[in-house]
């Protein structure tokens, strides 16, 4: 176990930087996301979650698939090449790693790959930040999240007195301690601290097989009443992983490229003659609802909900997925 004081984080930051682009929590506009770290910068390491998951450094908002031109009766396609660029992602909360096993899960399983998904993943090393205080919208240890210790990283770090403990997890998380060992020292008999609890908690089991009977139960009525179909919840949440393919002609050359879509939205179901099977707010919530606790877990044996709380803190009606579980096991079939 390593130990680094807290004057000398952005130092070893720097040191990441020098072989890779860091990304680490900072504040922007009052609010603290994940940026690029330049040598400078306001760090939001020990103020909660950030505003947004790091998801779109794996899967962006946008991205160019290939691009295409034409000249007569005659095609070509020209791939975009792979990121190379290696990263370093710092200050990733248990939750959100383990949205990236999720996300492993949807683009790199089941006998499909995604090669824009997978070479991102490939070129970034995770730093974990363990949390010492949780938010009243945190629930993961419901879904059974430590949120003193993530899972599938790097390297783990933990707030301390004056600074930060640090453990490498990995080969990998190795080589990054290394590139700074003039900066850490040995942290001998300091203790691990105990990780935040949360006061919101709900309890899941048994929802997935309750939700298998309800499709048709008049509950899905009652309880998009309040939905806005703002789509919020779903461009916040670190697994939701729907996604567009639109074309972008410009005379004899254009590009393919896909970008973040949501299962709120009435045209992402949309059929070219018209039909629509998910109509209304009724369909399109109960579908993300069934996804999350049900469709899911069926597949991939887990749930697609890791707590994080962003949507129970942005939904601008309160639409609270703890409520819905509860709600749901006291549903009567």
């Amino acid at each position: 176990m390593l130990k680094i004081a807290k004057e000398k984080l952005p130092e070893l930051l720097q040191a990441w930087a020098a072989g890779a682009k860091v990304f680490v929590p900072q504040e922007k506009g009052g609010v603290s996301i994940f940026l690029p770290w330049e040598g400078q910068g306001k760090l939001t390491l020990g103020e909660g979650n950030t505003l947004e998951p790091p998801k779109d450094l794996f899967f962006p908002r946008t991205e160019t698939m290939y691009r295409y031109q034409v000249q007569g009766k005659e095609a070509s396609l020209t791939e975009v090449p792979p990121l190379e660029e290696k990263r370093v992602l710092v200050g990733i909360r248990s939750c959100d790693a383990r949205s990236l096993l999720i996300m492993d899960d949807v683009f790199l399983t089941r006998g499909y790959v995604d090669e824009f998904y997978r070479q991102r993943r490939e070129n970034t090393r995770v730093v974990a930040l363990a949390c010492s205080e949780a938010s009243p919208t945190c629930f993961c240890t419901s879904f059974g999240i430590d949120p003193g210790r993530a899972e599938g990283v790097d390297v783990q770090m933990w707030p301390v007195a004056e600074g930060y403990l640090l453990e490498a997890l990995t080969p990998a998380g190795q080589e990054l301690l290394g590139q700074g060992s003039s900066l850490l020292q040995e942290a001998g008999s300091e203790n691990i601290p105990a990780a935040a609890r949360t006061s919101l908690a709900v309890e899941v089991s048994g929802v997935t097989e309750k939700l298998q009977g309800m499709f048709e139960h008049p509950y899905w009525t009652a309880v998009s009443r309040k939905c806005l179909g703002c789509g919020a919840c779903t461009y916040l949440c670190p697994t939701c992983h729907c996604f567009d393919i639109q074309g972008e002609n410009r005379g004899n050359s254009g590009y393919k490229f896909r970008c973040w879509d949501s299962c709120m939205f009435s045209e992402y179901t949309r059929m070219a003659g018209g039909h629509n099977p998910r109509p209304s707010k009724k369909e399109r919530l109960r579908n993300r609802f069934l996804h999350k606790l049900q469709y899911f877990p069926e597949r991939y044996g887990k749930f697609a909900c890791v707590g994080c709380g962003r949507c129970l803190d942005r939904c601008p009606v309160n639409v609270d997925i703890t409520r819905v579980i509860r709600e749901v096991k006291e549903v009567t079939l």
